[in-house]
Order: structure tokens, then C-alpha cells, then sequence
């Protein structure tokens, strides 16, 4: 079983970061094998960019995203430069920031959660790539909720896990609300 995921948004949201503690979670503390990569332009903050994280139980061949089975997009640039890609696979899982993504004529099935919103609402909006990976965990379980939790840990700035932690809990917990939804 493979999983290609990727985190699509502008640079200083977190993007990258929410990649890497994926991609660590699922190879360190889920002993899968996993990859993970990022693009982004050569604006430092603004344009857009893209965590990559392949994760499998068996061998990876390519460490790249080709057919994306989950995308999480985090900006309108983001969501119009990488969701075509979603059109290779079968029944993919697109997840939006509904306040920030509006995903005119994208006619399949896809998630929303307000994480920006939510990140503000708890103190801190630069804590909304936290929640929506937890949303992306609640809603695909690519990784065990523990294993993101322990990633999250090592690698967020010490001081701010409790917060991190707390915002990972209210993305995860909607997004099983909403898997339960459907």
C-alpha cells in the first residue's frame, strides 16, 4: 500500500514543516518507508510551495509525488497550480482551507476546514499548518494520529508543543467528524 500526499500552500505558512513531520512520523514512529520533498519558488515567503511526502509499506522507487491520493492546499495559488494533478488518480482526497481556498469549477468531492480561522481563534494563525494536518490525518490515517503527535514534538520550537498539540487535536477531531459525515 502507497500513499502520496501532498501539502500545497505559500511559503510561511508552515508548508514545509507540516511535510516534514509527517514524512518523520510515518518512517520513524510508524516504521513505513517514506520520502519527503519541497518546492517552492524563489520567493522566500508568498509564492507558492509544496511538501511531497511519499509513504509505503514496502519500497518507494520514486521519492516524487506522480499520482497524488491526498492533497491539502492551504492558498488559491496552491489549489491552481497543483490540484490538476489530482486529475491522474482515482478518488483522490482534496482537503481546502475554506477561508482561504475557493475551489470554483472543481467538480469532485473534497473536505474544508476553516485552519487558519481556527489557528487565530487559538492565539497563534502561524499554527494552522498544525491543524490542518491533523485534519489530513482525521480525515486520510496516511499516519497514526500518535506518531504525528510524537513527530510534532521534535519538531516544533520547544515551548510551543503543548499549543501545537492542541491545535493538532482540534484538526484531527474534525476530521474525523467530517470522514463520519460522509
Amino acid at each position: 500500500m502507497e500513499s502520496q500526499v501532498v501539502l500545497g500552500g505559500f511559503g510561511g505558512q508552515g508548508i514545509i514543516l507540516a511535510g516534514f513531520i509527517l514524512g518523520q512520523a510515518s518512517a520513524i514512529y510508524d516504521h513505513q518507508s517514506a520520502t519527503f520533498t519541497q518546492d517552492y519558488g524563489p520567493e522566500a515567503r508568498g509564492g507558492a510551495c509544496r511538501a511531497q511526502v511519499v509513504i509505503s509499506d514496502g519500497t518507494i522507487s520514486y521519492p516524487y509525488v506522480q499520482n497524488p491520493t491526498a492533497m491539502a492546499v492551504m492558498s488559491q495559488e496552491a489549489f491552481t497550480k497543483y490540484t490538476p494533478e489530482l486529475a491522474r488518480v482515482k478518488n483522490p482526497i482534496l482537503i481546502i482551507d475554506e477561508d482561504l481556498v475557493k475551489p470554483a469549477n472543481y467538480t469532485a468531492k473534497y473536505y474544508k476546514i476553516a485552519a487558519t480561522r481556527i489557528a487565530r481563534e487559538m492565539g497563534r494563525p502561524n499554527i494552522a499548518n498544525i491543524v490542518m494536518l491533523g485534519f489530513l490525518i482525521g480525515v486520510t490515517g496516511v499516519a497514526s494520529a500518535e506518531s504525528v503527535k510524537q513527530s510534532i514534538r521534535d519538531a516544533v520550537p520547544k515551548g510551543t508543543e503543548e499549543l501545537n498539540m492542541r491545535a493538532f487535536e482540534q484538526g484531527y477531531s474534525q476530521g474525523i467528524e467530517a470522514i463520519k459525515a460522509n
